[in-house]
């Protein structure tokens, strides 16, 4: 029997699975696939020297979904492209948006609002087979209410500006090995400094329970999420969740997505495992 082969890419790694009527037969991880950030050939030598290698050679890949970060309209030829030139039998090859992955992977095929919370922050309204409506981000400087990121600069802004506690600016800057200087350094002189700011996550959630405000920051970053990203896509009121920060907070993310009058459906560290229940249940498998 033919399976697919289903990837999960953003900036850092790919996860790719097997994905048959029974569900995951494989797993691995690649390095991340973003488009934008790698070229052609880049990309193509990730799929010849880190995937090929490992897959299970007497499985016949029929289709192959792959889901990925920067995969725009205008990028998505370019993925496909890569794909089949390492997959040149008759493979089906089909590249979408991670917000579409998510929103799979979260509703299936139902109605609701599908969120991404990791180091960015993304949504859309979906109805049950495609993207309707989506909130721009912005990215971290403009938007991204609800991130990582965003997180980290609250955090940063309250700590040096003391409405955290003077003892946690000396605790963080020994948990980060850092210096004020340093964190100006990082956050306006270096690249990627949303990575950096994403970075301060793990500090925020170790502390969160033996300092309140650090919760409160935390609550207040998902309020204006749900403010400033979902309040336009009208009356649905399902919502799912994927994301470190999202599974990293769940506990505060499942007190606000119900103080804000939405319902809960689900959240998950990665899309993964909701991918293949997808596919298993709405792909057609050749025998």
């Amino acid at each position: 029997m033919s399976k697919i082969l289903v990837a999960d890419s953003g900036g850092t790694k790919t996860d790719w699975a097997m994905v048959g009527e029974e569900g995951i037969s494989f797993r691995c991880t690649t390095l991340g696939m973003h488009p934008i950030h790698l070229s052609s050939s880049r990309l193509r030598e990730v799929v010849v020297d880190e995937l090929l290698p490992v897959l299970p050679i007497h499985v016949d890949v029929s289709a192959i979904y792959f889901y990925g970060g920067g995969c725009t309209p205008q990028m998505c030829p370019v993925v496909e492209e890569v794909l089949r030139s390492c997959f040149p039998r008759q493979t089906e090859i089909y590249v979408e948006s991670d917000l579409l992955g998510a929103a799979r992977a979260l509703c299936g095929n139902s109605e609701g609002i599908a969120c991404i919370l990791g180091t960015g922050a993304n949504s859309c309204l979906y109805d049950g087979r495609r993207i309707v409506r989506n909130t721009p981000p912005l990215g971290y400087i403009l938007g991204d209410e609800g991130s990582g990121a965003t997180l980290g600069r609250l955090f940063l802004n309250a700590l040096f500006k003391g409405f955290l506690p003077g003892s946690m600016r000396e605790e963080y800057l020994a948990w980060a090995n850092t210096t004020y200087a340093e964190v100006i350094e990082r956050v306006y002189r270096r690249p990627e400094a949303n990575r950096y700011l994403a970075s301060i996550a793990p500090f925020i959630r170790e502390r969160m329970p033996h300092e309140p405000l650090l919760e409160a920051l935390v609550a207040d970053n998902f309020r204006a999420f749900f403010r400033r990203n979902l309040s336009p896509y009208g009356d649905c009121r399902q919502v799912g969740f994927v994301g470190g920060m999202a599974s990293a907070f769940q506990d505060i993310l499942q007190e606000v997505t119900e103080e804000q009058g939405y319902r809960l459906t689900r959240i998950c560290k990665s899309p993964m495992e909701g991918l293949a229940r997808y596919h298993a249940t709405f792909t057609q498998f050749s025998k």
